[in-house]
């Protein structure tokens, strides 16, 4: 069986699995509108990490110290919490990783978890609480034709419509783990991904968060 169909075939079964269970929510507030996430059954890592530090706390008045618009915006490193304007962020994190479960794709609106890359990770572990959010853009057949020869996966003609419909970033599928998605809130994505950004992509106006479960 070729990898990519196998990778396709692993895709399917797991959210197969996530439409059978009911799955938690968290809710994430800013000052551009709040975002409600469902997070997947099939990363239960991820989901457990997730709820347990949204439970403490962990994330409240921390900021999305990270803004690229038409790719992302990032936030979660605890150093973040009353930085000062010119320091450096997104090293930090709760002391801990989280092992990678890779397999959903990057559609706009899913949530993911930020990792170190290069040969100092070669597991793929995600940040103990670091996430990003994905805005992305429109994205064509030839594009997704290009990912699948080069990351050896196949796309299902349902996951190559999203794409197509409301877009993401495909470049990063198969290298960062995506736990969840948007319910509500598509629109504040595009808000903050839209702010004025500093050199290191910080907003020059800090743009906090507070992170609930909500079931």
């Amino acid at each position: 069986m070729r990898i990519g169909l196998f990778i396709g075939f692993c895709i399917a079964v797991l959210m197969a699995c996530d439409s059978g269970e009911s799955k938690r929510q968290i809710k994430v507030e800013t000052q551009f509108g709040d975002m409600i996430f469902e997070l997947y059954n099939s990363t239960p890592k991820h989901r457990d990490n997730m709820i347990k530090l949204a439970n403490e706390g962990y994330y409240n008045d921390l900021l999305f110290h990270r803004v690229i618009k038409g790719f992302m915006v990032q936030g979660g490193d605890p150093d973040s919490r009353d930085a000062a304007p010119e320091q450096r962020l997104g090293t930090g994190g709760p002391g801990y990783k989280v092992d990678a479960e890779i397999g959903a794709p990057h559609f706009k609106g899913t949530l993911a978890a930020a990792r170190q890359g290069g040969p100092v990770n070669p597991e793929k572990q995600s940040s103990g609480s670091q996430f990003y959010i994905v805005q992305g853009r429109v994205v064509s057949d030839q594009e997704l034709n290009a990912h699948e020869s080069s990351k050896g996966i196949t796309y299902s003609d349902a996951q190559r419509a999203k794409y197509k419909e409301i877009g993401g970033t495909p470049m990063l599928d198969m290298e960062y783990t995506v736990f969840g998605e948007i319910v509500t809130g598509m629109d504040v994505i595009d808000k903050i991904a839209a702010v004025q950004t500093a050199p290191g992509d910080r907003p020059v106006s800090d743009v906090k968060m507070k992170v609930s479960v909500v079931k």
